[in-house]
């Protein structure tokens, strides 16, 4: 018998085998020999190559929770079909607020739910409700207690609607049914914020009952903007002591997170006279930038308020970045005899950083946005018969302002919603009057049906 199969010892690979090879000696044997041994000697594995599978390995996927139910058990066998399916049809545009909060007259929303008897094995379905609630939920990124979902997020109702009065049954056959809806969603509360810290979204969450307990959801996200009316430029001022410099610059009253906005500059005061020479101030460099502050405070839920100090408290957070930044260092006008250096160069938001608009909300995250300016000067002395031959004194300052900036979404056309509405009879005007002349006259009917009449009359009469 070999002593060796496929370079194994087989001596080596089992005590057991030199039994086994004892009594079968014989060259028949052999093959039952090899099957044993190979039964007893394991295929080493290659390391690496293999994936794990473990149970203690997988992460519950996020799931979106329903309106008071939090969270439930994965793992287990295919839920049974719905007895509904329901799906909604927007009718309204977009809702975007106009004006700030404190003006805004809120947007209209509506719409149709579209719901459909689940027929393959269930015919016609008897609701016993059908509610639908436009849900506020704010999530916090940095939650008092991380693994905490009553710290990480809030819901709230904003409004309910109960299609359902009493029970209805909803026929297989007649296919699907449609139920409008519509509500004024007020224009104080905040738009639709996805921040660094926090968040705030709005969404549709319609809840249907069967008359033997069964549930359906179904839920559809509700974008909410918010623009500002363009107005005039703001125009400000901005003084340097201990010099005399005055810096002017002139904003637009709102930015977009899309394009660029012109800003212009003017500085005064940058020449000094004596009696035969002069002290002036050369612009060298001009750098701005636009930063965004975004601040939040992360509430605690009741089972976690003692690590803060108790209920109705919070953590507040701050997070700032650069959303918008250049170095210039040419452009600019200077006029020494005047004493002043003016130019105008375009600034933008860097689109591909996720900027945010402007927002404050009652919980406490509030989002605003500054232009930064920081001015690079030198100082030089020249005499006054010939200012071409202007000397560096080695003295420099770096003049840094800022200045607020509005971000908000471009509002189209800028009507509202109420803008919009047609006017009603009553609002209606009288006609004008009619004013007679050579060729035209009133006659007054004095017949007992015009109706009938209509057909006999002439302009002749």
């Amino acid at each position: 018998m070999p002593s060796k199969i496929f370079g194994i010892d087989l001596r080596r690979a089992s005590p057991q085998l030199d039994a086994v090879a004892a009594k079968n000696s014989s060259r028949d044997n052999v093959a039952e020999v090899r099957r044993t041994s190979m039964e007893h000697i394991k295929r080493p594995g290659l390391i690496g190559l293999g994936k794990k599978h473990s149970s203690h390995d997988k992460k519950d996927k996020d799931r979106s929770l329903s309106k008071d139910k939090h969270g439930r058990d994965g793992g287990r066998s295919p839920a049974p079909p719905k007895p509904v399916k329901m799906n909604m049809v927007m009718e309204s545009p977009p809702a975007l607020f106009i004006d700030p909060p404190q003006q805004s007259s809120g947007a209209l929303i509506s719409g149709r739910l579209q719901v459909s008897p689940n027929v393959v094995g269930m015919g016609d379905v008897t609701l016993d409700s059908i509610v639908m609630y436009l849900e506020c939920t704010t999530t916090t990124k940095r939650p008092v207690h991380e693994r905490c979902r009553e710290c990480m997020s809030t819901v709230t109702d904003l409004y309910e609607w109960n299609f359902l009065s009493k029970p209805k049954t909803f026929r297989g056959l007649a296919g699907t049914q449609e139920l409008p809806f519509s509500h004024l969603i007020p224009g104080h509360i905040p738009a639709t914020t996805h921040g660094q810290l926090g968040t705030i979204d709005y969404s549709l969450h319609v809840r249907a009952k069967t008359d033997d307990g069964v549930e359906t959801e179904y839920r559809r996200e509700l974008i909410v903007s918010r623009a500002l009316r363009p107005g005039n430029d703001k125009n400000s001022v901005r003084i340097f002591p201990p010099t005399n410099l005055t810096l002017h610059v002139t904003l637009p009253s709102i930015v977009h997170p899309i394009g660029d906005f012109p800003v212009q500059c003017r500085m005064t005061g940058i020449t000094t006279k004596r009696d035969d020479t002069q002290t002036r101030w050369k612009l060298r460099k001009l750098t701005w930038r636009i930063e965004e502050h975004e601040t939040t405070i992360s509430p605690a839920c009741p089972k976690h308020a003692a690590k803060i100090g108790g209920e109705g408290k919070g953590v507040q957070h701050q997070h700032d970045r650069d959303i918008g930044m250049d170095e210039l260092k040419q452009g600019w006008k200077t006029d020494y005899e005047d004493g002043q250096v003016e130019g105008e160069f375009t600034a933008g938001i860097d689109s591909s950083k996720n900027p945010q608009f402007d927002v404050e909300a009652p919980n406490g995250m509030k989002i605003t946005h500054n232009l930064v300016l920081e001015l690079v000067i030198a100082e030089e002395w020249a005499p006054n018969k010939k200012p071409q031959q202007a000397t560096p004194t080695g003295a420099a300052r770096v003049l840094r302002t800022q200045f607020n900036l509005n971000v908000t979404s471009r509002s189209g056309m800028g009507i509202s919603w109420d803008d919009e509405m047609p006017p009603m009879y009553e609002d209606v005007p009288a006609s004008p009057p009619h004013y007679q002349n050579d060729h035209t006259s009133v006659m007054d009917y004095e017949g007992d049906d015009i109706h009938e009449d209509i057909e006999h009359m002439t302009l002749n009469q």
